[in-house]
């Protein structure tokens, strides 16, 4: 066995023991996709499943970071570790980020049972970045009770969180204009828990009547969505919003993790064959890609035609 094996495996093995300087390094490992990427989450694998994995998202400025702290507080005092995933958005000049999360999140450094990574979204849309599916399986298999994922300001067709947490809480502020139709349409449809944030504000119970009105206009269904009001300030709210969660996920149970296992490896697999397919048309100068596109150009094909057709032409590339 080599060297290179060796640390690998012994990266691993710190991970599962819960060691937080080995689950730095290898989130460090899986954003930076190095060689010992694979061979870790592989190893990682069958010790997923565990964690409640929680996602909060909305429109920017509902308080979403804030929020976040005030239930992390909550989950400490009844005794769960938490890990956080805080996704900020990135500079399209620079490629840079604030990571302003872990900034509003400061009160939790000091605490062994709190472990806060802020990724930078790289241009990724969908409200998370490239690797935060991957990053929360990490805390998972971490032993992190509660897994947060907190994406950067979401509209209504930023819905990938759907796909990776167990209990989705969209929140929503009074006296933000369009808010209520920003979200009604899209991640409206994936919530779990609605959240009215800054209740002290003037239409805090104006909102929440919105909100109840819509989802009156929804099936039934074994689950009834609450709307909550919280001051993620004073805090108040934040304890009926923790009870939710725990209900929520007790109601899903371990089929739940599961699903959104599969839902992260799928979101993961569907990234990457986007990314491929891209490479190919903007690097593939051959004349049966400048043909597809010139056909599009002339409406020859429409764009869903010609994207079939380069996906078979991919296929049909690839070595037997």
């Amino acid at each position: 066995m080599d060297q290179q094996t060796t640390v690998k495996q012994g990266l691993a093995e710190r991970l599962l023991a819960g060691q937080t300087t080995a689950l730095a390094r290898a989130i460090s490992v899986i954003e930076g996709n190095r060689p010992a990427a694979r061979d870790l989450l592989k190893a990682i694998r069958p010790h997923l499943g565990k964690a409640v994995v929680v996602g909060f998202t909305g429109p920017p400025g509902a308080g979403k970071s804030t929020l976040v702290n005030a239930y992390i507080q909550e989950m400490r005092k009844r005794g769960k570790t938490v890990g956080v995933v805080a996704v900020d958005p990135s500079s399209p000049i620079t490629g840079g980020a604030v990571l302003g999360d872990r900034i509003r999140m400061a009160e939790h450094v000091m605490d062994n049972g709190v472990f806060i990574r802020s990724l930078a979204s790289r241009g990724h849309l969908g409200g998370l970045s490239a690797s935060a599916a991957r990053v929360a399986d990490l805390m998972d298999a971490a032993g992190f009770d509660i897994v947060i994922l907190e994406t950067v300001g979401a509209g209504q067709s930023e819905v990938e969180m759907a796909e990776i947490a167990d209990v989705k809480i969209v929140i929503s502020a009074p006296g933000l204009g369009d808010d209520i139709q920003a979200i009604k349409a899209g991640i409206l449809e994936i919530a779990d828990v609605l959240v009215v944030n800054k209740s002290d504000l003037p239409l805090a119970k104006r909102t929440v009547q919105q909100l109840q009105a819509m989802l009156g206009l929804r099936a039934a269904s074994d689950w009834e969505i609450p709307v909550l009001s919280t001051n993620a300030i004073d805090r108040s709210g934040v304890q009926e919003l923790a009870d939710a969660v725990t209900q929520k996920a007790e109601l899903n149970g371990t089929k739940s993790n599961r699903s959104a296992i599969e839902g992260r490896t799928r979101r993961l697999l569907a990234q990457m064959v986007a990314k491929l397919a891209q490479e190919h048309v903007l690097a593939d100068k051959s004349p049966a890609t400048t043909a597809i596109i010139t056909a599009l150009q002339e409406a020859d094909l429409d764009l869903q035609d010609a994207a079939r057709d380069i996906l078979k032409q991919m296929n049909e590339s690839l070595p037997k």
